[in-house]
């Protein structure tokens, strides 16, 4: 039989978790490897990420789109984050996840990233006061306490960039 607790014991223990929650850790971003570069994503624009299903190759496509996925019956454009940043092509096994940004944007589009590399939070990094990145979607260069090089990917700027949505070869 299940635990009986009072009204008051209830409304106490989510009082407790609420106010755990602002105070505590707000990890917000996800962390993520796509060939050499490590990115991040904010959570609200993430998406789900999901091991990579079978990619179902499209002909006459440049060498970043991978194919299509069928997840739970709708198909996605799949974009391998890293080509498409003239980096080395991910296998899309192992570690390699999809992360289907388009989702929340209506936009029926994933990328294919090597790792996912977990949450974290804003105040583990620090603005990169190096050059500024000439694409629009990256949205900030940060580094984080081992002085590592992150950049912040802005998903509706790469969803709506030209050069990504077209796959097709000349």
């Amino acid at each position: 039989m299940a635990k009986r607790i009072s009204l008051r014991e209830f409304q106490e223990s989510l009082v407790r978790r609420l106010a755990e929650a602002r105070t505590g850790d707000r990890r917000t971003l996800l962390g993520l490897q796509a060939g050499n570069d490590n990115w991040l994503i904010d959570l609200a624009d993430s998406g789900e990420i999901l091991p990579v299903p079978p990619l179902s190759p499209v002909p006459l496509t440049r060498n970043w789109f991978s194919g299509v996925a069928n997840v739970r019956g709708t198909l996605f454009g799949v974009i391998d984050l890293s080509a498409f940043h003239d980096g080395p092509p991910i296998a899309p096994a192992g570690h390699a996840r999809l992360l289907l940004v388009g989702a929340k944007h209506g936009i029926s589009s994933a990328v294919l990233v090597s790792r996912a590399l977990g949450l974290r939070s804003r105040d583990d990094f620090e603005a990169d006061d190096g050059e500024a990145d000439p694409r629009p979607w990256v949205a900030q260069r940060l580094r984080d306490t081992q002085n590592r090089l992150w950049l912040k990917l802005d998903a509706s700027k790469l969803l709506a960039h030209p050069g990504f949505l077209d796959a097709g070869l000349d």
